[in-house]
């Protein structure tokens, strides 16, 4: 099949879009308003996009009808900091909860019943249960225009000034145990898939 996007000619019952460029790391991020009044929110549109200095991105698409904007682009702009905790297997569900449509103001980490926890660098809180935390200073936001006023995209980019990582799952060698992480991954409509020791294998570089 071929279909124009801008027409959304595709004749499926759902955009397939979402389910083709997969599966897409998890940005669980955290980040603390002008008020001190903590939010968490799960971002698939997210990725590093840089070694040295290491910097990631999320991208936030439109907020509610009467405010555009999500609450985590708000107090990333506002505050100049936020935190990236990595999604698990065994957090899916808190995960999943956080991504709900809320009145700005409700302090998701309370409402998940997870553990906040102070960052070292940033007032951004960090995600107890989570393995690894990234802690970052805003950079910059890159608006992507949409075909209407409707479509309100704001790519957000931190440089990772601050990284954590649970001493339980560093390998005695020094590598981190992924298969005993289990992180999470998102693909197209409500599905999700996860890494573990039956999804990892090992390919070594051409030289």
């Amino acid at each position: 099949m071929f279909y124009e996007p801008k027409k959304k000619n595709h004749g499926l019952p759902k955009n397939p879009f979402n389910s083709l460029v997969i599966p897409r790391p998890i940005g669980w991020i955290s980040s603390i308003d002008l008020e001190g009044v903590f939010n968490l929110a799960p971002y698939s549109f997210f990725n590093a996009v840089s070694y040295s200095p290491p910097t990631v991105m999320f991208s936030a698409g439109v907020g509610t009808a009467t405010d555009k904007t999500k609450d985590s682009a708000r107090n990333v702009e506002n505050t100049g900091e936020f935190v990236c905790n990595m999604a698990t297997w065994d957090t899916r569900k808190e995960m999943n909860q956080s991504s709900a449509t809320l009145d700005s103001g409700t302090d998701e980490i309370a409402l998940t019943g997870l553990t906040p926890i102070p960052s070292s660098m940033v007032s951004a809180p960090r995600i107890a249960e989570a393995p690894v935390h990234l802690e970052c200073k805003y950079l910059k936001t890159v608006e992507i225009p949409g075909w209407n006023e409707a479509d309100v995209y704001k790519l957000i980019f931190g440089e990772v000034i601050g990284i954590h990582i649970k001493d339980e799952f560093i390998t005695e060698d020094g590598l981190l145990d992924i298969e005993r992480m289990k992180p999470i991954g998102r693909l197209g409509y409500n599905d999700y898939t996860k890494i573990d020791a039956n999804s990892v294998f090992t390919l070594n570089r051409p030289k």
